[in-house]
């Protein structure tokens, strides 16, 4: 049985990477929402890419992809494609839309950028005001439902979630048999895209 657990690596200073790192041997962070290219944010993607995460694309500016035509949203995918592989040389094979919204143009861009279009099918309700007692509550609900895979939504910007309902998610399914992988182990796809480092020059700004 495999348990994914992906993070939302927002520009909020709060971030708090080192803190899953802790508890999980690999994860998923989706990055959205620069500036990706402060200093501060850099050093954040490399150490958690370094420490054996995957990181992939949450789009740009957490836009409602539903509303965006044709070339709004290659430039929503190819902004953090260009980021990932400046800041640590890869190329994101998955995508997960803001708020879970696509349709078919959607799949047809993320297509053509050679990435999967991934949503949880767990969600911690952090993001929609989920005290760390309810997180908790459903974790454990659904450990006891004991599905043989479990993609589940976190957002790392809430430092409860890190320092609180991830340990206590970590003990529950670990004890239950699960065994934590990235999203690219979990659906056995490569992680990322295999095509050469952009070798561009030019400020790297938000």
């Amino acid at each position: 049985m495999s348990m994914l657990i992906n993070f939302d690596l927002l520009r909020r200073k709060q971030l708090l990477v080192t803190s899953p790192a802790k508890y999980l041997s690999t994860n998923s962070l989706f990055l959205s929402d620069g500036c990706i290219y402060s200093p501060d944010n850099q050093e954040r993607v490399r150490h958690a890419f370094n420490n054996g995460h995957q990181v992939a694309s949450h789009t740009w500016s957490h836009k409602d992809l539903n509303t965006l035509s044709w070339d709004q949203l290659h430039d929503e995918m190819w902004r953090v494609e260009l980021a990932l592989n400046r800041i640590v040389g890869v190329w994101p094979a998955f995508m997960r839309p803001p708020f879970g919204n696509y349709n078919n143009l959607v799949r047809e861009v993320a297509g053509m950028r050679d990435q999967s279009v991934v949503i949880w099918d767990f969600d911690s309700g952090d993001s929609v005001g989920a005290s760390v007692g309810e997180s908790k509550s459903r974790y454990d609900t659904v450990v006891r439902q004991h599905p043989n895979t479990i993609l589940a939504l976190n957002h790392e910007t809430y430092a409860t979630t890190a320092t609180q309902v991830i340990p206590h998610a970590v003990q529950k399914l670990k004890a239950a048999g699960y065994r934590m992988v990235t999203l690219a182990e979990c659906l056995g796809k490569p992680a990322y895209v295999n095509k050469p480092k952009n070798t561009a020059t030019g400020k790297w700004q938000c």
